[in-house]
Protein backbone atom coordinates (compact mmCIF):
# COMPACT_ATOMS: atom_id res chain seq x y z
CA UNK A 1 0.00 0.00 0.00
CA UNK A 2 1.22 3.69 -0.72
CA UNK A 3 0.50 6.48 1.47
CA UNK A 4 -0.59 9.55 -0.29
CA UNK A 5 -1.62 13.06 0.60
CA UNK A 6 -3.44 15.08 -2.44
CA UNK A 7 -3.90 18.44 -2.62
CA UNK A 8 -6.78 19.69 -4.58
CA UNK A 9 -7.02 22.93 -6.31
CA UNK A 10 -9.60 25.68 -6.22
CA UNK A 11 -11.89 23.81 -4.11
CA UNK A 12 -14.69 25.11 -1.69
CA UNK A 13 -13.23 28.85 -2.87
CA UNK A 14 -15.38 31.71 -3.37
CA UNK A 15 -18.35 29.78 -4.15
CA UNK A 16 -16.91 27.97 -6.54
CA UNK A 17 -15.99 24.18 -6.81
CA UNK A 18 -18.22 23.19 -3.80
CA UNK A 19 -17.08 19.84 -2.46
CA UNK A 20 -17.63 18.65 0.95
CA UNK A 21 -14.84 16.96 2.96
CA UNK A 22 -17.56 14.17 3.90
CA UNK A 23 -18.35 13.87 0.06
CA UNK A 24 -14.55 13.76 -0.41
CA UNK A 25 -14.04 11.01 1.98
CA UNK A 26 -16.87 9.00 0.16
CA UNK A 27 -15.37 9.45 -3.10
CA UNK A 28 -12.13 8.53 -2.18
CA UNK A 29 -13.23 5.59 -0.06
CA UNK A 30 -15.38 4.12 -3.44
CA UNK A 31 -11.73 3.89 -5.21
CA UNK A 32 -10.39 1.86 -2.78
CA UNK A 33 -8.75 4.32 -0.73
CA UNK A 34 -7.93 3.91 3.07
CA UNK A 35 -7.53 5.24 5.94
CA UNK A 36 -8.80 8.51 4.73
CA UNK A 37 -8.19 12.06 6.49
CA UNK A 38 -9.19 14.80 5.31
CA UNK A 39 -7.58 18.32 6.78
CA UNK A 40 -9.26 21.91 6.53
CA UNK A 41 -12.07 22.46 3.55
CA UNK A 42 -9.96 23.89 1.14
CA UNK A 43 -9.02 20.41 -0.12
CA UNK A 44 -6.47 18.64 1.38
CA UNK A 45 -6.73 14.54 2.07
CA UNK A 46 -4.26 11.83 3.34
CA UNK A 47 -4.85 8.32 2.54
CA UNK A 48 -3.78 4.51 1.77
CA UNK A 49 -3.91 3.03 -2.21
CA UNK A 50 -2.24 0.55 -3.84
CA UNK A 51 -2.52 2.52 -7.51
CA UNK A 52 0.66 4.32 -8.48
CA UNK A 53 -0.21 8.06 -8.58
CA UNK A 54 -0.32 8.74 -12.08
CA UNK A 55 -3.15 6.39 -12.44
CA UNK A 56 -5.03 7.28 -9.29
CA UNK A 57 -4.87 11.15 -9.79
CA UNK A 58 -6.93 10.61 -12.82
CA UNK A 59 -9.25 8.46 -11.00
CA UNK A 60 -9.75 10.76 -8.56
CA UNK A 61 -10.63 13.60 -11.16
CA UNK A 62 -12.96 11.57 -13.32
CA UNK A 63 -14.98 10.55 -9.96
CA UNK A 64 -15.47 13.90 -8.32
CA UNK A 65 -16.49 15.00 -11.62
CA UNK A 66 -18.82 12.40 -11.99
CA UNK A 67 -20.09 13.08 -8.89
CA UNK A 68 -19.89 17.15 -8.57
CA UNK A 69 -20.15 17.87 -12.16
CA UNK A 70 -16.98 19.60 -12.05
CA UNK A 71 -13.53 18.46 -11.86
CA UNK A 72 -10.65 19.46 -9.52
CA UNK A 73 -6.65 19.65 -10.55
CA UNK A 74 -5.35 17.30 -7.89
CA UNK A 75 -1.68 16.84 -7.29
CA UNK A 76 -0.62 13.45 -5.53
CA UNK A 77 2.84 13.61 -2.85
CA UNK A 78 4.23 10.89 -0.70
CA UNK A 79 4.75 11.62 2.68
CA UNK A 80 8.50 11.25 1.62
CA UNK A 81 8.19 13.91 -1.46
CA UNK A 82 5.78 16.31 1.33
CA UNK A 83 9.17 16.09 4.13
CA UNK A 84 11.60 16.62 1.76
CA UNK A 85 9.89 19.87 0.36
CA UNK A 86 9.47 21.35 4.00
CA UNK A 87 12.97 20.23 5.31
CA UNK A 88 14.49 22.37 2.08
CA UNK A 89 12.50 25.69 3.32
CA UNK A 90 14.91 28.62 2.64
CA UNK A 91 13.39 30.74 5.30
CA UNK A 92 13.06 28.96 8.42
CA UNK A 93 12.64 32.36 10.15
CA UNK A 94 8.81 32.32 7.71
CA UNK A 95 7.90 29.01 10.46
CA UNK A 96 7.51 31.13 13.32
CA UNK A 97 4.32 32.62 11.58
CA UNK A 98 3.10 30.10 9.52
CA UNK A 99 0.37 31.71 7.74
CA UNK A 100 2.82 33.90 6.18
CA UNK A 101 5.43 31.34 4.31
CA UNK A 102 3.65 29.54 1.57
CA UNK A 103 4.85 26.49 -0.53
CA UNK A 104 3.36 26.13 -3.66
CA UNK A 105 3.61 22.50 -5.66
CA UNK A 106 4.15 22.37 -8.86
CA UNK A 107 2.67 19.75 -11.56
CA UNK A 108 6.03 20.12 -13.15
CA UNK A 109 9.20 21.42 -13.36
CA UNK A 110 8.75 24.83 -14.85
CA UNK A 111 10.99 24.75 -18.46
CA UNK A 112 11.51 28.42 -18.78
CA UNK A 113 10.25 30.55 -15.35
CA UNK A 114 9.82 34.24 -15.33
CA UNK A 115 11.62 34.93 -11.97
CA UNK A 116 12.74 38.47 -13.52
CA UNK A 117 8.66 38.89 -13.61
CA UNK A 118 8.29 37.98 -9.81
CA UNK A 119 10.98 39.97 -8.59
CA UNK A 120 9.64 43.19 -10.00
CA UNK A 121 6.40 42.31 -8.28
CA UNK A 122 8.12 41.23 -4.93
CA UNK A 123 7.34 43.87 -1.96
CA UNK A 124 9.93 44.88 -0.01
CA UNK A 125 9.81 42.25 3.01
CA UNK A 126 8.96 39.30 0.36
CA UNK A 127 11.38 36.57 -0.82
CA UNK A 128 10.96 33.50 -2.85
CA UNK A 129 12.87 30.94 -4.26
CA UNK A 130 12.03 28.25 -6.80
CA UNK A 131 13.63 24.63 -5.89
CA UNK A 132 12.72 21.92 -8.31
CA UNK A 133 8.96 21.50 -8.54
CA UNK A 134 8.41 23.88 -5.28
CA UNK A 135 8.22 27.72 -5.08
CA UNK A 136 8.77 28.69 -1.89
CA UNK A 137 7.54 32.40 -0.84
CA UNK A 138 7.83 34.10 2.57
CA UNK A 139 5.34 37.08 2.34
CA UNK A 140 5.93 39.18 5.74
CA UNK A 141 2.90 41.06 5.01
CA UNK A 142 0.67 38.40 4.34
CA UNK A 143 -0.55 36.37 0.73
CA UNK A 144 -3.59 38.47 0.38
CA UNK A 145 -1.87 41.71 -0.27
CA UNK A 146 1.39 40.17 -2.38
CA UNK A 147 1.24 41.02 -5.88
CA UNK A 148 3.78 38.11 -6.61
CA UNK A 149 1.42 35.52 -5.33
CA UNK A 150 -0.84 36.30 -7.09
CA UNK A 151 1.56 35.90 -10.69
CA UNK A 152 3.31 32.95 -9.80
CA UNK A 153 1.48 30.59 -11.55
CA UNK A 154 1.68 33.02 -14.81
CA UNK A 155 5.51 33.44 -14.07
CA UNK A 156 6.13 29.81 -13.81
CA UNK A 157 4.04 28.65 -16.61
CA UNK A 158 2.99 25.54 -14.79
CA UNK A 159 -0.38 24.69 -12.56
CA UNK A 160 0.37 24.99 -9.02
CA UNK A 161 -1.09 24.52 -5.75
CA UNK A 162 -0.47 26.37 -2.35
CA UNK A 163 -0.47 25.25 1.16
CA UNK A 164 0.73 27.56 3.88
CA UNK A 165 3.32 25.92 6.53
CA UNK A 166 0.52 25.46 9.51
CA UNK A 167 -1.14 23.21 6.19
CA UNK A 168 2.02 21.44 5.44
CA UNK A 169 2.98 20.61 8.53
CA UNK A 170 -0.58 18.79 9.46
CA UNK A 171 -0.27 16.94 6.47
CA UNK A 172 2.87 15.55 7.73
CA UNK A 173 1.75 14.89 10.84
CA UNK A 174 -1.82 13.14 9.44
CA UNK A 175 0.33 10.95 6.32
CA UNK A 176 2.78 10.37 8.96
CA UNK A 177 -0.12 8.61 10.91
CA UNK A 178 -1.35 7.22 7.52
CA UNK A 179 2.11 5.51 6.66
Amino acid sequence: MNSYIALFRGINVGGTGILPMKDLVRILEELGCTHVKTYIQSGNAVFRHRALAPGLTKKIRAAVAAAKKFEPAVLLLTHEQLERAAKANPFREGEDDPSKLHLNFLTTKPKKPDLELLEGLRAKAERFELKQSVFYLHAPDGIGRSKLAAKVEKALGVPVTGRNWRTVQKLLELSQLAS
